[in-house]
C-alpha cells in the first residue's frame, strides 16, 4: 500500500475549521504537516485554535473561489482533502448559485490548482444528497441513476464527476466519501443541535419539520474519520466512493424524544409542520449499504440512535 500517511505527508484541507473538517486536522495533525484553508463562512477558528501555535500547522484564511490564492497556498502538498461547500442546504435553496460556486466551481477550482501544481491524490466529501429519492434500499455506492433533489446535491454531484474526469484524464488518485449524517460536538447545525436551540427557548414545545417518519443514518465525527482514513489505505481503484454511515437509522420523531430525555425535559408538546419533507429538497429517507467499507475494514462503532444521544450529551456540555 503507497498510500498510508506518514510523519512526511503534507496535507492541505479545505474547509478545514468546519465541523468534520476540524476533526479531521485534530487526527492528521498527528502524523503529518497540515494546511487548513477556509473562508470561516460555517467553520470557527477556535475549533482549530489549540492547533495554531504547532511547528506542523498552518491556517490560511482564504476562499476556494479564488483561484490564484488557492493555486499559491495549495503548491508543495501531497494530498488534498477537499471538504470546503455550501453546508447548509436550505439556504443553496434561496440563494440559488451559492451551491453553484461553492460545490461545483470551487471543486473545480481546486482540481486545476492540483493539476498545476503536480498534486495527485484528493479525498472528497460528497454526500447521502447526491442519491436523492433513489428506490434501492439500502443504497449501495453502484446505485443509480443519480438524481438529486436538492442544489446542494447536485453540486455534490457535479463535484464527483470533475473528479472522476481529472482522476481518468490526468492521473489522479481520488477518494470521494458519501456520507450519511455526521454528528457530534462542534455542531452548528442540524436536526440535533436545531432541537437542543429550540428547546432552549421554549421547554415546553418543540417544532418539528415535516411528519417525524423521516429516517436518515447518524454516525459520529470521529467514526466518520477513521473511515475516510480506512479507505485512504486499503483503497483498489485509483478513483472510487464509499458509502459512510450506518446500516441503522432514526426517524426524526426519535432524535426529538432523545433530546428531550437528554435535556432532561418531561411533557414537552411535539408540533409536526406536516409533510414527509422537512423542507424542500430534503430526502425523508436515507438508508444506506455501508457492506463495502466493511468490507475494506471500517464501521461505526454506535448504532444511528447511539450516536444521536451522543451528540446530543456532548453538545449539552454533558460529554467530552
Amino acid at each position: 500500500m503507497t498510500n498510508k500517511t506518514t510523519n512526511t505527508v503534507k496535507h492541505f484541507i479545505t474547509g478545514g475549521a468546519g465541523f468534520v473538517g476540524s476533526h479531521l486536522v485534530d487526527r492528521l495533525i498527528q502524523e503529518g504537516e497540515v494546511t487548513v484553508y477556509d473562508n470561516l463562512a460555517s467553520g470557527r477558528l477556535e475549533w482549530i485554535q489549540h492547533h495554531l501555535d504547532k511547528a506542523n500547522f498552518k491556517f490560511l484564511r482564504a476562499d476556494i473561489t479564488d483561484f490564484e490564492s488557492l493555486k499559491q497556498a495549495m503548491a508543495g502538498h501531497d494530498i488534498v482533502w477537499h471538504l470546503a461547500a455550501n453546508t447548509d442546504i436550505r439556504r443553496g435553496n434561496e440563494i440559488v448559485d451559492l451551491d453553484l460556486k461553492h460545490c461545483t466551481i470551487g471543486t473545480f477550482n481546486v482540481l486545476e490548482a492540483m493539476r498545476q501544481n503536480g498534486i495527485s491524490q484528493i479525498a472528497f466529501t460528497s454526500s447521502a444528497t447526491i442519491y436523492g429519492e433513489i428506490a434501492t434500499m439500502p443504497t449501495p455506492e453502484d446505485c443509480g441513476p443519480l438524481l438529486p433533489i436538492s442544489l446542494y446535491g447536485a453540486g455534490k454531484l457535479a463535484g464527483e464527476g470533475l473528479i472522476s474526469a481529472y482522476s481518468h484524464l490526468f492521473g489522479f488518485k481520488a477518494w470521494i466519501y458519501r456520507f450519511a449524517n455526521v454528528v457530534g460536538n462542534r455542531m452548528s447545525h442540524g436536526v440535533i443541535y436545531d432541537f437542543i436551540q429550540k428547546l432552549r427557548r421554549n421547554p415546553q414545545e418543540l417544532e418539528i419539520l415535516g411528519d417525524g417518519t423521516q429516517e436518515k443514518p447518524f454516525f459520529l465525527a470521529e467514526d466518520c474519520i477513521e473511515g475516510m482514513l480506512c479507505a485512504l489505505q486499503n483503497y483498489e481503484k485509483d478513483c472510487d466512493v464509499y458509502n459512510l454511515g450506518t446500516d441503522s437509522v432514526t426517524r426524526v420523531s426519535r432524535v426529538a424524544e432523545i433530546v428531550v430525555e437528554e435535556m432532561g425535559l418531561r411533557d414537552v408538546e411535539f408540533k409536526y409542520t406536516g409533510g414527509k419533507r422537512g423542507w424542500p429538497g430534503d430526502v425523508s429517507v436515507v438508508r444506506f449499504d455501508v457492506s463495502k467499507m466493511r468490507w475494506l475494514g471500517w464501521e461505526a462503532k454506535h448504532t444511528s440512535d447511539e450516536a444521536v444521544r451522543i451528540a446530543a450529551r456532548r453538545l449539552l456540555g454533558k460529554e467530552g
